[in-house]
């Protein structure tokens, strides 16, 4: 067995989207190495080390059960309250329970479908770059909406919304598209945010300030039988 073979199975694999920035940072490192020295040689290497960071796609091993809404981002749950979904998406059903989950510049980007169902319709808006852990930037900031419906007729809305830092949102998904919990769906660049909207009596199986894995975590259960906890959001 070589060492290639060996050391793969450790190996993180990085998002097609970071090969341009990889390059470009190894070309500037390269550049500022022959011009000013070995001092800007070690800053180009540090910063090229967190570029590949920044664009690994980790494999993720997703629950099946049905009816279970996984989180599409790694981060922390930053907030848990009713709220309407995006006036983009026209959604003319109740309320609904939105789950936002925010990203920092060192957790993975790359985005996934939090359960199985339909896309109906998809919205680019441009917007403001606010911190995304604000309330505020659910509805100030440039955003890509995305509505389904799951298998059994349920409606579900999930919301890429860029940050502070990010100022690219990418969505590879399209209207009529069958979609599968856990696929890889698009990506925010650099720092972030991503709400989910889930019926309103909807159980939720987080909390705010728990740290989430995208294709992983498990923020509600859409087969669960609701029970009311004391603060008001069902458990």
């Amino acid at each position: 067995m070589s060492l290639v073979d060996t050391i793969k199975p450790v190996l993180t694999p990085i998002n097609k989207e970071g090969y341009p920035f990889i390059t470009l940072f190894l070309i500037a490192t390269l550049v500022g190495w022959l011009l000013f020295g070995e001092g800007v040689l070690a800053v180009g290497l540090l910063l090229t080390a967190w570029c590949v960071y920044f664009f690994r796609d980790p494999a993720r091993v997703t629950p099946v059960k049905e009816g279970l809404v996984i989180s599409p981002a790694d981060g922390v749950v930053q907030m848990i309250r009713k709220a309407d979904p995006p006036p983009e998406l026209e959604y003319s059903g109740k309320q609904m329970l939105r789950i936002s989950v925010f990203m920092n510049v060192f957790d993975v980007h790359v985005n996934r479908v939090p359960i199985d169902g339909h896309i109906t319709k998809l919205h680019y808006r441009p917007g403001a770059f606010l911190n995304a852990s604000l309330d505020k930037a659910s509805e100030d900031n440039e955003r890509q909406s995305i509505l389904m419906e799951t298998p059994d007729g349920k409606q579900i809305a999930f919301v890429q919304i860029a940050g502070l830092v990010a100022r690219r949102i990418l969505c590879d998904l399209e209207p009529g598209q069958d979609v599968h919990t856990g696929e890889r769906f698009g990506m925010i660049r650099f720092g972030s945010r991503v709400d989910v909207y889930v019926p309103e009596r909807t159980p939720v199986l987080v909390c705010e300030g728990q740290r989430c894995v995208a294709g992983e975590t498990i923020l509600a259960d859409l087969g669960k039988r609701p029970k009311e906890s004391l603060n008001g959001v069902v458990r």
